[in-house]
Order: structure tokens, then sequence, then C-alpha cells
């Protein structure tokens, strides 16, 4: 028994290290998410997003990047902006965007992985866009498109879409920029305790051996071959979507996973099983069956494409351990910037509080059209 809660002691001890070290990114990036996401209209985006031309593409993904990084609430806003008239394909881009180009994601992966693997993500995601915009226009159908859209219109509410139908951009100031900061945390703290717990967990008991045998990490070139294609299978099995992955990421990377491969498992946050099943609500199973194929396929190639694009730069990084697991907790810059972090948030909090944002909150995960139509309502008297 003492030799069990040793090793679940040991898992919580790594959890809390990589949230301990992550702490202040997340409120930053929520913090910046915030700001940006309270002067950037929704209620335009549909108008903005006519077709899949090349220019539309850019909007989609310029308003993906400036929008909420939770994957349950950028595929909620991609389905309603696809039923109030934007292109499907345009809908997925701005979709892949949001989960993918966020301020708060680049930031984390820096502080636990390195920049080079922020710049892949920012260099990996437009070219993950552009293969799966080029795939959706080879196989779509007028026919798959009208049954996606009838299932659409049913109006199947999934989880998060009362944060989707946000729109508080109207309000501006401190008061929208504190909604949105604690609705981003509302809408993701499951899936980044989660992370950390299977992060930790993976980290403290799966042996060394095991994922060098899995990625193939003692042989070169195979290992870069398969690397893209296991990451995101990973990704699938393990639940762990949006900036939660990061951490099993950093796991992953640290037990011999290629560089393209970590790529395509952070790619990979669309396809989890519990969002397989959304599709499937939302655009019915055949739709489903046809994105998942495509999104697999894109991110997969994004992958490959990075890993050489990076291999021939020199940009790989050499150094696979997790420093962060070795070092502890101590007073450094980055116990600094948690306190400070932690002041932030206070304030924030406080003032969310005290301008009816616990009314929103409970309205968040509210079912239905009627539901989210006062959420409209509300937010723009908001202040």
């Amino acid at each position: 028994m003492s030799d069990v809660i040793g090793e679940i002691g040991k898992a919580l001890g790594m959890a809390f290290l990589m949230g301990w070290e992550i702490l202040w990114p997340l409120v930053l990036g929520f913090a910046l998410s915030g700001i940006v996401q309270a002067v950037v209209t929704k209620g335009e985006m549909s108008r903005l997003l006519p077709d899949s031309s090349a220019r539309t593409i850019v909007i989609a993904s310029a308003l993906g990047a400036a929008s909420s990084s939770c994957s349950y609430v950028a595929i909620a806003l991609a389905r309603s902006l696809f039923r109030k008239g934007a292109d499907f394909i345009a809908a997925m881009a701005f979709e892949f965007a949001s989960t993918n180009l966020v301020l708060e994601l680049g930031v984390i992966l820096w502080v636990l992985m390195g920049w080079q693997f922020t710049l892949a993500e920012f260099i990996g995601g437009p070219v993950m866009i552009v293969l799966l915009v080029l795939l959706l226009r080879r196989t779509m159908t007028s026919a798959l498109l009208a049954q996606a859209r009838a299932q659409a219109e049913r109006g199947i509410a999934g989880r998060m879409e009362g944060h989707a139908a946000m729109d508080m951009s109207l309000s501006g100031g401190s008061i929208a920029i504190s909604h949105f900061y604690v609705m981003d945390w509302a809408s993701i703290w499951i899936e980044i305790v989660g992370g950390l717990l299977i992060a930790g967990a993976l980290a403290a008991w799966v042996p060394h051996a095991f994922w060098t045998g899995l990625f193939l990490s003692h042989d070169p070139v195979w290992s870069k071959v398969v690397g893209p294609l296991i990451g995101p299978i990973v990704a699938v099995i393990s639940f762990v979507c949006s900036v939660g992955n990061v951490p099993l990421a950093a796991v992953l990377w640290s037990g011999g996973i290629s560089f393209g491969g970590v790529v395509a498992f952070l790619f990979a946050d669309l396809i989890v099983l519990p969002i397989l099943n959304i599709y499937r609500k939302d655009y019915g199973l055949q739709m489903t069956m046809l994105l998942f194929v495509l999104f697999y396929a894109a991110m997969a190639g994004a992958g490959y494409i990075v890993e050489l694009a990076f291999g021939v730069l020199g940009l790989v990084p050499g150094e696979r351990r997790m420093q962060i697991l070795q070092s502890g907790v101590s007073w450094n810059y980055t116990t600094v910037l948690n306190i400070v972090a932690l002041a932030v948030s206070a304030v924030l909090v406080w003032r969310f509080l005290g301008t009816g944002g616990p009314d929103m909150l409970r309205m968040m995960g509210s079912e239905g059209e009627s539901a989210r139509d006062g959420d409209h309502a509300h937010h723009h008297q908001a202040g």
C-alpha cells in the first residue's frame, strides 16, 4: 500500500510542478485573449466568411486566432457561423485557428517546451489549415453539405454553447475583459487539470523504454516517419484537448517522439473522442467520418512538413529532458511571475463578480437557441 501511495504522490507531484510552471503563462494568455475578444465582434463573422477563397480563409484564420482557445467553444462557434450562412470550409479554418494559433498556447509551449515548439506551432498551424482547405475542396459535395446543414439546423446544443454565443465587444472595457477571462478559465479548466494529471501519471509510471520503442527512437529515419502518424492517435485516445495537451506533449517529447510527431499531436486536439461525438451531433455521422480522415491527414501532413523544414534549418531541439521535473519549486523568476499572475487574476475575478459575472457563468452552458439569444441580449447590455 505504501508503494501505491508513493507512486500516486509522485504522479501528483509531477502534475503540480508542470502546473506551477505554466500558471503565469496561462494567466497572461487568457488575459491577452480577453482583451482581444473584447474588441472583436463575433456578430460580423458570418458576413466575413461567405466562401472558401484565399482571402476568406485568411480572415477566418485571423478571427480564429483572436478567439477562445477552448476546443469545445471553437466547434460551437464554427457550427454557429455555418448555421448563419458562413461557408463550411471557412468555418473549419476558423475552428482550427481557434485552437492552434491563439496566444496562450504559444506562451505555454515556449515556457514548458522551448521557443522552437512555439515557432513550429505558428508556422505549422497555417500549413495545416492550407492542407485542410485543399482536402475539403476536393472532397466536399453539395449533397454532403446539405446533409450537414440540415443536421446543424436541428440545434443540438453541445458543451460551452453559452460561451460560444458571447459577444460583449460592444460593451468593451475592463468589464468585458474580466468576463471573457473568467469564462475562458471556466470553459477549459477541466482540460488543463486533466492534461496535467494524465501527463504526471505517464511521466511517473510509464517506463522510458516503452516510449522509445513505440516511437522507434533508436532509428533516426523511421522515428520521423511514424511520429506524425502516432502523435494524433495518442491525442485521440487521451481525451485531452486545447492547451491541456501541452504537458502531455512535453512527456511524449521526453519519451522520444519526433519533433513532427509532437507538432501533429498538438494539432490533434480537434479529433479527440468527445469532440468526434459532437461532430456527429452537429453534422451527422457521414460528415464526421470524412472530417476525421481529412483532419488526421492535414495534422500528420503538417507534422511532416514542419519536421522537414526545421530539420533542414537546424531548429529541432537536441534537449529532451523535462527540466521542470528536476528543479522543483524555488524562489526564482517563475515564482515571482506566478505571484504577479495570481494578483492580476484576483483583480479580474473581483471585477467579474462585481459586474454580473456569476449570472453569465450560470448561463454559459445553456442549451437551445432561446438561451443563446438571451445571452446575446444580456451581454450587449453589460457595463
